[in-house]
Parts: structure tokens; C-alpha cells; sequence
């Protein structure tokens, strides 16, 4: 059994981490003032001293806590660790992005030292966006200058203001006012902010404060205590939280995740740079993936190059347990090429020329993320000739060995029966978050395209299809979501249209004739014979006729999809690898 310690941003991306696993977990909350919606957790609302807590560890079996609490709760961080201590379990820290210390900002150890340093810079007039509970922390500075306080609306925040003495006609609120309209209607000085990471909107402030010329303070953020014989393992995603406790509660998950060709192609070469330029091996090597997040790889070495063994997790994946080769060299520039076992691309329409590497754009992105210096890399995979044989490569005009793939990175595990109970567990979440609207795409890059149609909706209302259109729009027909909204991209879209409902690729491949017919019902006479990809037709079709080709595709999907949903109305979304969409018309 797992407790959660949320009520943070990240406590409910834990919350929704964990769902996924269908098992019971508890996630514990001082107050019930975040809104968040379960179906397997167990929401414990209350304040609990480190008695309490050892009490309810024991009598619910915990097994292993998630601390995701916000990173300046101190004392909750040292009564977590206490209560690690009492009962022997491991600490997962679910901690914030951080962006690096910029010099032109002015970092203070804590409020005494963000004190001294305003005054020491003769600041009079300060925007504080240090919350509520920093007021009497700051004191000895708003005393003696003018100052605002940015808090929530709430009778509690305005009370403890009140309580703390500080004048209410200099509190503002976050539901008035961003950070930019404050600086431009207030004239401060000078803004102090905590150091409160990517989540906690730490960037739009300073952005703001630096547009307007303002000055930022920063109170950099606590380090998170430490005690012997406590294993404490420090997480800042949702892909690295659900890796971790498959790692220490592996009966937790039913199915495990792995990691993509181009996340263990990125591990090695960060692993052969850094040998490269310190002469250091280490066993594991931290990797960006493309959200932003970091997850440790484990590495190996041998003759010039390092290198990452393949776990696909329980996903049925040919290419689980192969040896994937970074060599690296210095250079003038920073170059990626492919070796042995790598494909290359023998046809238009992919992310890179005829002749290139089938190294795909995000691994490519990752190594120049994760690697800063002037490097040449070289990956390689050993049995990558033999392996792509088993794979649609061939089919596609990628031929001589495997594609260094990904797009989040990570590989979450296939079952169909596994996959669309997952489905089903999201979408009943989603109808319990009270949301007029569900909204379902194949994956994270169309959902964050979808999101900026729907800004108000929660983020429980946005579901992943994957391949199994079918069975997610019959979901919602039984659990009887009303409104539904289908962001499909071109790829799976001329399947769907096709009546294919499950579009993964073992399954199902382009119709290149069914395509053509689609295009002359829109009035589109051009050659597709040698098409590869579904997405080359939005460079094909002539602009002017891009608008009737997506009616006829979506047209031709509704056919399928609309009858699934009896009782509700669903809107179809056809969307661009570069974030167009398209409605019918």
C-alpha cells in the first residue's frame, strides 16, 4: 500500500500516476481544499503529527510513502523522513523542475537573508509573491517599506494577513491579476519570489519582472532532509514516479514501463561524453526526456563507446534486451550519425531525408537536450539488422537495421485487456472531476495541442486513447459522458476512416487506395504512389485545399465513431504535426 502526501500540483499528477495501477492507495491532504477526484484512492483529509502517522502506517500496511508536498513545507518534509525512520519503508520525493540559477537574478538563503539583500539594494516599494504564510517572515522589511502581498482569495489567507497585521489594502489576488498586470498597475521595485519551480509558475514571474525591468529576488528552496538508514529516491515526473515504484513496490503495477530506443540511444551517448571528457563510468547516467523531466538510465562500457541494454518493460517490444552503442568523438559541431544496426531512411516524408539516419527527431532532440558540448555521436545497435526484419521497417523504406525512436521516452507496457481497463479507470475519473466534457486523444503531443481549445477544463477531463478508439468511445457510451471531443492525427485518422477502431500497427496499416479515394471525393488529384507516411499529404495537398481533405476524413471517421456514442454528441478534431486543427465545416 502506498500514502501519498499531496495537495500540491504534483500530489495530483501522483494521484493520477498511481490510478493507473487499479490498486487502493491513500493520498493525504491538511485540508480538503484541493479538488481532485479518485477511483482507487483513499483521500485522508487532517493534519497528522509523526505519532498519527506511524498509527495509520501500521494499521493500512503502508509500504512505501510519495512525498509530494510543496518543496517549503519543511517541517512536513522532516516528519516524513521521521515517519520513514519508525516504520522502515522508502521515501519516493516528488520534486518540482527547477529552472538554473540565472545570475541576473538575486538568490537569498531564506527570508532574514531576502531582508538584508532588499535593503542592501535600497528597495522601497515590493511585490511579494511569496504566498500568505510569508508575511510574518518578511516583517522587518514591510514595516519599514511599502509593500504588496499576492494571496489567494480566500477567507483563510485573508485571515492569517490579518493575523500576521499587514495592512489589507496592499493584499492582492491571484484570481485578479498575473504577475504582469500587478507590475504594470503596482510600479514596484523589485518582486521577491520563492524558488517554486516550472509547476509553481516560477517562470512566467520572472519573465514578467524582466519585461518590465523589474528586479527579482529568489528564496531558493530547502534541501530535503536526510536521516540514516532511510532510502529516500528523488523523482520530478510522472514517467520517473511510476518507474520508481516498479522498482520498489513491483506488485503495485500489473504491468511494468521500459524505456524507447532513442531514451537508452540518449543514456549512452551522455555516458560516452562524459567518459569522453573525465575520464568518469558512472553506472547510471541522468537523462531529460522530452517533458522536461529527469530519470536515471543504468549504463555500460566497453571499447571506445558506451552503451544501454533495452527494457521494454511487459511490453511484447522485438527489440527488448538489445545492446544499443554511443561512440563518441570530440568535434567542431555537434553532430549524430548513424552506425551499425541503425536503418536508414530510403523514402520521403520522415523527419529527415532520404539517405539520413532512422534516428527520429525526438532522440535527436533528447542527446542535443541532454548534451552540451561540441560532440560526434555515433550510435549503433549490434543486432539491429537481424531485429528489423521482424519489424515494419522494410515496409516503410527504412531498411539495414532498427529506427532510435520516441516521443515521451518512456514505453508504457501493452495488453489490450491491461491498456483499456487503464482506459476505463481515466474515464471514470474524468466523469467524477464534474467536467461537462471529456476530451480523448492518442497521446501527449495531440493532448497538448486539444488543451488550448479547452483551457478551463481539469485536467482529469483529458484521456489517452493510444490505439483503441473503439473501446474508449464505448466507455464513455456506458459510463454516460455526454460531450466528447476526438483529437486524432493524420496517421490514425485515414485508418479510422477506413473503419479500422483499434489502429495500432499490428493490425492495421495505410490504405494507400482508400487514401486516393479520399482525396478525389475532396477534389484532389495528385500522385501518392510512392507515399510512405499518412502525414506527408498536409505538404502534398495544395494549400487552398487542405480544409476539404480534412472534411472528407473526418466525414468518413464519424461514420465509425458517431454511432458509438449514441446518447452523447462528439466533436472530431483532426490535428497537424505542427498543431493545426481542423474541424469539419
Amino acid at each position: 500500500m502506498i500514502l501519498v502526501f499531496g495537495g500540491t500540483t504534483e500530489g495530483r499528477v501522483a494521484a493520477k500516476v498511481l490510478e493507473e495501477s487499479g490498486a487502493t492507495y491513500y493520498y493525504s491532504t491538511r485540508s480538503n481544499t484541493q479538488e481532485i477526484h479518485f477511483v482507487h484512492g483513499v483521500h485522508v483529509c487532517g493534519s497528522m503529527e509523526v505519532p498519527e502517522m506511524v498509527t495509520f502506517c501500521h494499521e493500512h500496511g503502508i509500504r512505501l510513502i510519495v512525498d509530494a508536498a510543496h518543496p517549503f513545507a519543511v517541517n512536513l518534509h522532516r516528519n516524513i523522513i521521521s515517519l520513514a525512520g519508525h516504520v522502515g519503508v522508502p521515501v519516493v520525493r516528488y520534486d518540482r523542475i527547477y529552472p538554473p540559477h540565472d545570475e541576473d537574478l538575486v538568490w537569498c538563503m531564506d527570508y532574514d537573508d531576502a531582508i538584508a539583500q532588499l535593503k542592501a539594494n535600497g528597495i522601497q516599494r515590493l511585490l511579494a509573491l511569496t504566498g500568505v504564510n510569508t508575511i510574518a517572515k518578511l516583517r522587518d522589511y514591510w514595516q519599514d517599506c511599502e509593500c504588496w502581498f499576492r494571496i489567494l482569495n480566500r477567507d483563510e489567507s485573508q485571515g492569517r494577513a490579518q493575523a500576521a497585521g499587514f495592512p489589507a489594502d496592499h493584499l492582492v489576488y491571484y484570481e485578479k491579476d498575473d504577475t504582469a498586470s500587478l507590475i504594470e498597475r503596482l510600479h514596484p521595485q523589485a518582486i521577491v519570489t520563492k524558488e517554486s519551480g516550472v509547476s509553481g509558475g516560477f517562470d512566467e514571474k520572472v519573465h514578467a519582472a524582466r519585461q518590465a525591468g523589474v528586479k527579482v529576488f529568489v528564496v531558493k528552496r530547502p534541501d530535503y532532509p536526510t536521516a540514516d538508514g532511510v532510502t529516500v529516491k528523488h523523482v520530478n515526473g510522472p514517467h520517473g514516479l511510476r518507474r520508481m515504484v516498479e522498482k520498489l513496490l513491483p506488485e503495485f503495477y500489473p504491468l511494468h514501463s521500459g524505456l524507447t530506443t532513442g531514451t537508452c540511444a540518449t543514456a549512452a551517448a551522455i555516458a560516452a561524453t562524459q567518459r569522453l571528457l573525465t575520464g568518469e563510468e558512472p553506472t547510471t547516467v541522468p537523462v531529460i526526456l522530452p517533458d522536461g523531466e529527469t530519470i536515471d538510465v543504468e549504463v555500460t562500457y566497453g571499447n571506445g563507446y558506451a552503451a544501454v541494454f533495452k527494457q521494454a518493460g511487459d511490453d511484447p517490444d522485438v527489440t527488448n534486451g538489445i545492446e544499443i552503442r554511443a561512440h563518441v568523438q570530440s568535434s567542431d559541431s555537434f553532430e549524430i550519425h548513424g552506425g551499425e544496426g541503425v536503418g536508414r531512411f530510403t523514402l520521403p516524408g520522415f523527419d529527415f531525408p532520404p539517405g539520413e539516419p532512422a534516428i527520429n527527431k525526438a532522440p535527436r532532440q533528447m542527446m542535443r537536450d541532454n548534451i552540451k558540448q561540441n560532440v560526434s555521436i555515433t550510435i549503433s545497435v549490434p543486432q539491429g539488422a537481424e531485429i528489423a526484419r521482424r519489424t515494419f521497417n522494410p515496409r516503410l523504406g527504412i531498411e539495414g537495421g532498427i529506427s532510435i525512436i520516441g516521443v515521451s521516452g518512456i514505453v508504457k507496457p501493452f495488453s489490450e485487456e491491461a491498456f483499456v481497463a487503464s482506459i476505463r479507470k481515466c474515464m471514470q475519473v474524468a466523469k467524477a472531476s464534474g467536467s461537462d466534457r471529456v476530451v480523448i486523444n492518442s497521446g501527449g503531443k495531440s493532448e497538448r495541442f486539444v488543451k488550448g481549445l479547452y483551457p478551463d477544463l481539469p485536467q482529469q477531463a483529458f484521456v489517452e486513447y493510444g490505439n483503441y478508439i473503439g473501446e474508449t468511445l464505448a466507455i464513455a457510451n456506458e459510463i454516460d459522458i455526454k460531450n466528447v471531443t476526438m483529437g486524432v492525427m493524420l496517421g490514425k485518422a485515414v485508418k479510422l476512416a477506413a473503419g479500422n477502431l483499434d489502429t495500432h500497427s499490428r493490425h492495421t496499416t495505410m490504405d494507400r487506395d482508400f487514401v486516393m479515394g479520399m482525396l478525389l471525393e475532396a477534389g484532389i488529384d495528385i500522385d501518392i504512389s510512392d507515399l510512405t507516411l499518412a502525414r506527408e499529404l498536409w505538404d502534398r495537398i495544395p494549400q487552398e485545399k487542405l480544409q476539404e481533405f480534412a472534411n472528407v476524413v473526418i466525414k468518413h471517421c464519424a461514420q465509425y465513431c458517431t454511432p458509438l456514442l449514441p446518447n452523447g454528441h462528439l466533436t472530431l478534431l483532426l490535428i497537424t504535426d505542427t498543431g493545426t486543427i481542423y474541424k469539419q465545416q
